[in-house]
């Protein structure tokens, strides 16, 4: 993409290695949430087997124990959810980057039919 990009007039050029550096940092941002997201859910097991044992024995644990593992529960849940909305915001990127890349592409393509052309009515002058 880069190689692309560079390869434009400087005023095209300019616009579009911006583009591609916000993109990259959004992307490079994106994963790391998404990262600490997934490390955070990777304890969701052991949780989960915390979470049984305590169930077991509800009816010694006191109402403060009981609120604080429904409000652990409840984060571990919004965590979740971040984790996938994180996801799905990455592949949305994703094919925002593809898309624009196949733009760029065709652009290219029609530049360079165009320099062609221009050189060719030159020639024949």
């Amino acid at each position: 993409m880069d190689l692309e990009a560079r390869s434009l007039q400087p005023n095209v050029k300019a616009v579009l290695l911006a583009k591609l550096r916000e993109y990259k940092s959004d992307l490079n941002n994106l994963k790391s949430e998404h990262k600490r997201l997934a490390s955070a859910n990777s304890n969701q097991a052991a949780r989960d087997d915390l979470l049984e044992l305590g169930m077991a024995d509800a009816m010694s644990v006191s109402a403060n124990q009981r609120g604080r593992l429904m409000m652990s529960t409840e984060r571990l849940n919004e965590s979740s959810d971040r984790i996938k909305e994180s996801r799905r915001t990455m592949l949305e990127t994703e094919e925002l980057g593809v898309s624009i890349l196949q733009d760029l592409h065709q652009q290219r393509q029609s530049l360079l039919h165009a320099n062609d052309t221009v050189f060719l009515l030159l020639k024949n002058k």
